[in-house]
């Protein structure tokens, strides 16, 4: 295999998930991050930062979810989920749930009139930084990574 054969790299089984799906990760805990620090520190730019995060992890999650789709689909033909990787799709896919009802919270605090974020937003956050640490636990399994 060469480094940079286009082909290989575009048509690998599961390529473009191991891929995309850093960026909902890395987003997700910097917006959790930005979040706790706007609460701590009261400062209405890390609130944005913190909400434009949250909005671009919402976004990615979509087609990491669909590459995760299509390389299940790929690889085991879609025969019967079970084991580590049922645990990894459905973990997944409640990390994505979490991460679009977490930027839904902060969405809706920002259109309305009344720019106070609620307060369980936060523990609802860091739920969801846990589930994504599970799930990528579990997908590094599924990888080999962690073997």
């Amino acid at each position: 295999m060469h480094p940079f054969d286009l082909k290989q790299m575009l048509m690998e089984k599961h390529a473009q998930h191991v891929v995309l799906i850093h960026f909902p990760i890395a987003l997700f805990v910097a917006g959790v991050a930005l979040d706790f620090a706007a609460q701590w520190t009261k400062r209405q730019a890390l609130g944005f930062a913190a909400y434009t995060n949250l909005l671009l992890a919402a976004v990615m999650a979509l087609p990491a979810v669909a590459t995760g789709l299509v390389a299940w689909q790929w690889a085991l033909a879609g025969h019967r989920v079970r084991g580590v990787l049922l645990l990894h799709m459905v973990f997944g896919l409640t990390s994505t749930a979490l991460i679009v009802v977490v930027w839904l919270i902060h969405f809706r605090a920002r259109r309305g009139a009344a720019t106070v974020l609620p307060n369980y937003r936060l523990p609802l956050e860091f739920v969801g930084v846990a589930l994504l640490a599970i799930t990528g636990h579990l997908g590094g399994f599924l990888s080999g990574v962690n073997m």
